[in-house]
């Protein structure tokens, strides 16, 4: 009996890598995102991580694939992770956030308008312009310190910045 429960827990070091299946992963995050609506946290910080996410999911795939066959394969790729995670997980994340836009004139004219804003997918966009973005700031890090990156560099600043402005959003919202 014993060994039949030790063989479970001694084979997960045994494995060399693990892949993820992105249905899976959609259903874990719609999963998290219940729960963590659930436990009130602002349906637009976990848009925020969930766009992230797919941008992050959708970056590892395009890597995998070494030959480009289409051009502007590897942000075909990102945009179709992206896409694929957050727009299965809409129905269920639907806070909506009024949103007036006033220009010129009165209220009913075609300038002014008040629209619904989806916080959930609003976040999502705000998450996958950081993930995308952070390369980018990780390398002027890099030249600010003259060819010296800090361990991890990359990672953690994705995570930084995804926390302080989680952050930021629900103490504001």
């Amino acid at each position: 009996m014993k060994k039949s429960l030790l063989f479970p827990f001694v084979s997960l070091f045994l494995i060399p890598r693990a892949f993820a299946h992105c249905p899976l992963c959609t259903a874990g995050a719609a999963i998290a995102a219940g729960g963590a609506m659930w436990l009130g946290v602002n349906a637009t910080v976990i848009g925020l991580f969930v766009g992230a996410f797919a941008v992050s999911l959708g970056w590892w795939i395009s890597r995998i694939i070494k030959k480009q066959y289409v051009p502007y394969q590897k942000w075909i790729i990102i945009i179709i992770s992206f896409v694929t995670t957050v727009l299965p997980l809409l129905p269920i994340m639907t806070p909506l956030y009024p949103l007036y836009i006033s220009i010129a004139g009165d209220y009913g004219s075609l300038l002014n308008r008040t629209y619904a804003v989806n916080l959930f997918l609003a976040g999502s966009v705000v998450g996958a312009g950081i993930v995308s973005l952070t390369p980018w700031l990780s390398a002027k890090l890099t030249k600010i310190r003259k060819g010296k990156q800090l361990p991890f560099q990359g990672i953690a600043l994705t995570f930084v910045l995804l926390i302080i402005i989680g952050i930021i959003i629900q103490l504001v919202m």
